[in-house]
């Protein structure tokens, strides 16, 4: 049970290769550029002035795009990948240069990483059997590890036996028995399908309740970070974009690229005007005109915030269907109705933009019900669900 602190921590990849872009202008292809990563004379960043405080027990996430620095992160904690800048602390203490194998974690990968003629009592000992344990011990704690996981019954196979959620499981397991201070899993999931990610979610949140220990999970699947995460950290091109609870992330974006992540569907976008009048603010869309709620105005009044152009984000669960006579009415066309069972997701285009609607079934007349491509409508939403964001900088004016 440990706290873990990365401060200012940043990972710089040396130039290298300065002979082979020679070649490369010789006919050969050149390779890919990782545009969004900041290049400097030392070399590329993949880490930018990351900091963190992680709690005692606390499930922390990182999630982003793919490249965007969070397992590279993960592996700087674990001690695979050497820290460029910034300090490392795990219970007070730096631990920088200290070796993996003496910094008391345990990470779990993507590719479960098991032997192969091991059986799994021997997968889940070998780390034990290294360390001398006790062999009574060392039965105690694999018998322990695998009742906790419901695996006890494939002891004696071999991985090629079992199927990715049990070797998955396994693979927890032999981490579960070092009883380490820290937790580390990079995207665990990632190679099982849709109905057996759902069921190692719900395991994985069972066995942090039953083991208490602090786990740092890496994601790219933002349904895994709202479900598991205490805190989530999302993460772009190296930098972090916010931290928060799943419903901080979730009700209250930092900027646009948080809002778009965070969701399914993500966010709608349109373009707005924010503007002021005597009896406060409003925004203006496609020729509606938007009252705000008290609690923005207060925040927009507070801030001074100037009237400009914005864009404007709302959920997809936030947009109802209205007359075409209705208050703040905006007539869109349909593209695709996606029928979900409860829900139905209609691709619509509202105010020059493609967007998605999602309605409860049970809330449809007939008639709606059967919407096709080409259908028109008119949909409204409230002050109270919209999400303003700066043209300039991207971030929330909220």
């Amino acid at each position: 049970m440990a706290t873990v602190s990365l401060k200012n921590v940043m990972k710089i990849y040396p130039h290298s290769g300065d002979q082979k872009k020679k070649k490369a202008k010789k006919g050969e292809a050149a390779p890919e550029k990782k545009v969004n990563l900041q290049v400097t004379e030392r070399g590329v960043v993949a880490v930018q002035q990351f900091n963190l405080d992680i709690a005692d027990q606390e499930f922390i996430v990182l999630v982003g795009p793919s490249g965007c620095g969070k397992s590279t992160t993960l592996r700087m904690v674990a001690g695979l990948e050497e820290i460029s800048e910034g300090q490392l602390l795990i219970d007070g203490k730096v631990m920088n240069d200290v070796a993996p194998k003496d910094r008391d974690i345990a990470m779990v990968f993507q590719s479960y990483a098991l032997y192969p003629h091991m059986t799994v009592y021997e997968n889940m000992a070998f780390s034990l059997k290294l360390k001398k344990v006790p062999k009574d011990e060392i039965d105690r704690k694999v018998k322990e590890a695998a009742e906790i996981l419901d695996i006890t019954q494939y002891l004696d196979r071999k991985p090629k036996a079992l199927s990715g959620g049990q070797r998955q499981r396994v693979a927890i397991g032999r981490a579960i028995v070092r009883e380490p201070k820290v937790f580390l899993m990079d995207e665990p999931l990632s190679n099982l399908d849709a109905k057996l990610r759902n069921q190692m979610r719900a395991e994985i949140i069972k066995l942090r309740q039953k083991i208490n220990t602090t786990f740092i999970y890496v994601t790219h699947d933002q349904t895994e970070a709202m479900t598991l995460g205490d805190r989530i950290v999302i993460m772009r091109d190296g930098f972090i974009q916010q931290i928060g609870t799943p419903q901080q992330v979730f009700d209250h974006p930092a900027n646009l690229f948080v809002a778009g992540f965070i969701g399914t569907p993500q966010m709608n976008f349109f373009d707005a005007k924010l503007d002021k009048d005597g009896s406060g603010y409003y925004v203006t869309v496609a020729g509606a005109r938007m009252e705000l709620p008290a609690d923005k105005q207060e925040i927009l009044k507070a801030k001074n915030t100037a009237p400009q152009d914005i864009t404007l984000g709302i959920r997809p669960d936030h947009i109802t269907l209205c007359d075409a006579n209705a208050p703040h009415a905006l007539s869109a066309t349909v593209d695709v109705t996606e029928l979900m069972g409860a829900t139905i997701h209609m691709h619509v285009n509202v105010a020059g933009k493609d967007a998605i609607i999602i309605l409860p079934t049970i809330d449809l007349t007939g008639e709606q019900k059967n919407l096709s491509y080409g259908a028109k409508i008119n949909v409204t939403f409230g002050g109270n669900v919209m999400h303003l964001f700066s043209k300039n900088d991207e971030k929330s004016l909220l």
